[in-house]
């Protein structure tokens, strides 16, 4: 009787189990790299939101800004069975295979941050979700565009660009958003002497500063397309002796590396774009997806401009 009763409950403790695999919901996710300190926040956003749901299991690749890698990791995805993918794309030029791979085989696909070339013809099942570019860009230089003429420069200012990859969307729309901001009745006092990709790395945007500085050009303003180039060009012109008293500088993302270079005075603007908000965002949506829930294709979390003024506000963060 013992005997009989003790393989009962182990027979039920494993039907429990296997039920609550069946239940639990499997959601893979590719992110173009790891190494990048705003991609870190979105993916820590989406673990730390994976804590708070139950049944709900996250399995996070790194596609270490490879395009066949990537497609690959969907595919993979597929092949176990994932109950949804959501992808932060290598290339927002590639996303068409992607899209059509996860539509073939009926799982629902979000991408997240990084809009998809795509975005107009996505499939049933499909979404996006991110921050409107047209704000980044727009908020940045119109601050940026502020500060200098209450430093005196309306009479005629000059400013270097360092964009993004130029593969990506949001590089593509920062940088057409600085330009477009210039040439408004206000700001085109601003003279664009030269724009060039750093691929938005904070190395790489600190290497081509100190070249742009060697060339003896005067300037008075630098837009990075993010806040790690805002930031390379930070180090280059301190290391050759420019006060950044004399230069408005300005970034996108509001990353902590930047909220601490504009309280230390060095750098003007940024804007906060909420990454773990996204990531979050990205997982509710997908899971939406999942049980055929209709949810709208582009969902957007708004950006918020970031100021000596306001600082605070989001160093509380």
């Amino acid at each position: 009787m013992k005997t009989f009763f003790t393989k009962s409950v182990l027979a039920l403790g494993v039907a429990t189990l296997v039920s609550t695999a069946a239940l639990a919901q499997q959601i893979g996710v590719s992110v173009a790299r790891f190494d990048d300190n705003g991609l870190t926040v979105m993916r820590n956003g989406m673990t730390e939101h994976e804590k708070t749901l139950d049944g709900v299991s996250l399995q996070i690749e790194d596609a270490t800004d490879d395009v066949a890698k990537q497609l690959d990791q969907i595919n993979n995805f597929i092949a176990s069975g994932v109950d949804a993918i959501i992808v932060n794309a290598v290339d927002t030029n590639a996303t068409e295979a992607m899209s059509k791979a996860a539509a073939d085989a009926n799982v629902p696909l979000v991408y997240v941050n990084r809009q998809p070339i795509n975005m107009d013809t996505l499939p049933e099942g499909q979404a996006f979700v991110a921050s409107n570019e047209i704000e980044s860009g727009t908020l940045a230089a119109f601050r940026m565009c502020q500060d200098l003429r209450a430093q005196g420069k309306s009479a005629g200012a000059r400013a270097y660009m360092l964009m993004g990859q130029l593969s990506n969307q949001a590089a593509v729309q920062r940088s057409k958003d600085f330009e477009d901001v210039i040439g408004m009745d206000m700001c085109n006092f601003i003279t664009l002497i030269d724009k060039q990709t750093a691929e938005w790395s904070r190395d790489k945007a600190q290497d081509l500063m100190t070249n742009w500085i060697s060339s003896g050009e005067e300037f008075h303003a630098v837009f990075g397309n993010n806040d790690e180039m805002a930031i390379g060009a930070i180090q280059a012109m301190k290391a050759s002796g420019i006060s950044m008293d004399d230069v408005v500088v300005g970034g996108v993302d509001a990353t902590q590396d930047a909220l601490v270079a504009m309280k230390a005075g060095d750098l003007d603007v940024t804007v906060f774009q909420d990454l773990a908000g996204q990531g979050a965002g990205s997982i509710d949506t997908a899971l939406k997806l999942a049980k055929g829930e209709e949810v709208e294709k582009t969902v957007f979390i708004p950006f918020k401009l970031v100021t000596p003024e306001n600082i605070d506000d989001f160093l509380a963060n």
